[in-house]
C-alpha cells in the first residue's frame, strides 16, 4: 500500500487533539488526526459529552492563533470570580468564604467556560476550513516504528502514513504512549466526579464556586442561561460508592441532595441534563517525548478537576510544542526540538500534577481538626494578598511571582 506523507500525525480527536489539528494546521503544516471515535457534535445525541471545559486566559491565546476563538467566544461564558468555600462543619452550611477575583490582577476574566460537545462541533467545523488538515474521524492508531528522520504509522483501517512528528492526544491509556514504551506513574483517590448541569434562580454572575465538604470539592461552574434561566455546569466528586448512589437515585432526590451539598449557594438546584460518572485519578508521564513523538494533554498528564487545570495544561502542551516547531520548522520532530519539549514542559508539569494532588487530598478530607485545618488555610491564603495574588496568576499558568 502506498505511504501519504504528512508533517504531522495527530493520534486522538477530542478536544485536545482537535486543538492541536486546528492549531498546527492554522500555522501552515500538514495535519492528519486520527480519532476510531467519530465526534458527537450535537447534545442530545447519544455519546454526548456532556462535561464543560473552562479556558484560562492563556488558553485564549493558542484558540486564537488556531482560528477558534471567534467561533467559540458566543457560547462562552465569563469566569470573573473564583468563590471558595469550606461548609466542612457538622452540617452543610458555609463557614468560610472567599472570593478571588480577576480583575485584582487583569482586565480579562480569569477564563470562559463551554460544553464539551459543543467545543467539538466548532472544532470540527474550523478543521473544515483548513486545506492543511485531513480528519479521520472513525479511524484509529493502530502500530508505529519510528527511525531517526521520521515515524511510519499504520491506521486502524490498514492505511499507512509517513509523518516527521507524532502527537500522541489519544488520552490517560494512550495507544501512542504505550507503542513507544513510556511508563505512568498513577494514584488513585477512590473517588469518582458526578457530572451535570443545572439551573438555579439566583444568577450566577459570572463566579465559579468550590464548596469543599469531605469527600471532594462540589465546584458550579457559570454556563449561558438555558430557557431565561441561570445555569450552571457541576462537577460533583465523592468517594465512588457514593458518587454511584448519587448517579441512581430518582431526580427529585438527587436535586434535593445537590441542593443541599452545594450549601444553598443558588437556592433550589434543578437538573437540566443527564448525570455521568468519571474516575478520579492523578497520573504522569515519565517523559512526554521519544523518538518522533510527543505526548499532549492525558497522555502526558491527568489531574483531578480542581481549578481548571486539566485541559489548561494541555493548551499549555500545544503552546510549547507549536512555538518549538515554529522555530525549527525544517527540523520538525527532531531529537533537538522533542528533547527541548520534554525539558520545558515535564517540570511544569510534575509541579501542577503535585499541586493538584495535595488540594484534592485536602479537598478530601474528613476528620473534624483536618476539615478545621482547611477552613483555617483557605482564610490565610486569602488574607496575605500578595500571596493570593501570585497564587491566582500561578492558578492561570505564569511561573513568575510579581503582583
Amino acid at each position: 500500500m502506498d505511504r501519504q506523507d504528512t508533517d504531522i500525525l495527530i493520534s486522538g480527536g477530542g478536544v485536545a487533539g482537535l486543538t492541536a489539528a486546528a492549531a498546527f494546521g492554522s500555522a501552515g503544516f500538514r495535519v492528519i488526526c486520527v480519532d476510531p471515535a467519530p465526534p458527537v457534535t450535537e447534545e442530545g445525541a447519544a455519546g454526548a459529552d456532556l462535561r464543560t471545559t473552562a479556558f484560562l486566559q492563556p488558553a485564549r491565546d493558542l484558540l486564537d492563533r488556531a482560528g477558534l476563538w471567534d467561533r467559540l467566544a458566543p457560547f462562552a461564558a465569563p469566569l470573573q470570580v473564583m468563590r471558595i468555600v469550606d461548609a466542612g462543619g457538622e452540617v452543610s452550611e458555609p463557614r468560610v468564604t472567599r472570593d478571588f477575583n480577576a480583575a485584582d490582577i487583569s482586565d480579562a476574566p480569569f477564563g470562559w467556560n463551554l460544553s464539551n460537545w459543543l467545543l467539538r462541533r466548532e472544532m470540527v467545523a474550523r478543521l473544515g476550513e483548513l486545506d492543511t488538515v485531513d480528519f479521520r474521524a472513525g479511524v484509529g492508531f493502530k502500530s508505529l516504528l519510528t527511525r531517526e528522520g521520521e515515524a511510519l504509522v499504520t491506521l486502524s483501517d490498514g492505511a499507512q502514513v509517513r509523518a516527521r512528528l507524532v502527537i500522541a492526544a489519544d488520552g490517560r491509556d494512550s495507544p501512542v504512549r504505550h507503542a513507544v514504551g513510556i511508563d505512568v506513574k498513577t494514584t488513585r483517590y477512590g473517588q469518582k466526579a458526578v457530572t451535570f448541569a443545572v439551573t438555579h434562580d439566583a444568577p450566577h454572575d459570572n463566579v465559579s464556586t468550590e464548596v469543599h465538604r469531605t469527600g471532594g470539592p462540589f465546584t458550579l461552574v457559570p454556563l449561558p442561561d438555558l430557557d431565561g434561566k441561570p445555569c450552571s455546569a457541576v462537577v460533583w466528586m465523592e468517594h465512588g460508592p457514593a458518587a454511584q448512589r448519587l448517579a441512581a437515585l430518582d431526580t427529585a432526590a438527587f436535586e434535593a441532595e445537590a441542593t443541599a451539598r452545594s450549601a444553598g449557594t443558588y437556592g433550589p438546584l434543578t437538573l437540566a441534563s443527564r448525570r455521568m460518572v468519571w474516575p478520579i485519578i492523578s497520573q504522569r508521564a515519565d517523559r512526554m517525548s521519544a523518538e518522533r513523538v510527543a505526548l499532549v494533554a492525558e497522555a502526558a498528564h491527568v489531574v483531578p478537576p480542581i481549578g481548571a487545570q486539566g485541559l489548561n495544561m494541555s493548551l499549555a502542551d500545544m503552546t510549547c510544542l507549536l512555538d518549538l516547531a515554529l522555530e525549527r520548522r525544517a527540523d520538525l520532530g527532531d531529537r533537538k526540538m522533542l528533547d527541548a519539549y520534554h525539558a520545558r514542559r515535564h517540570p511544569e508539569v510534575v509541579l501542577r500534577v503535585k499541586g493538584v494532588d495535595a488540594l484534592n487530598r485536602a479537598s478530601i478530607a474528613g476528620s473534624p481538626m483536618l476539615r478545621d485545618l482547611r477552613a483555617k488555610g483557605i482564610e490565610a491564603l486569602y488574607s496575605v494578598a500578595p500571596l493570593r495574588k501570585t497564587l491566582m496568576q500561578m492558578g492561570l499558568g505564569a511561573k513568575g511571582h510579581n503582583t
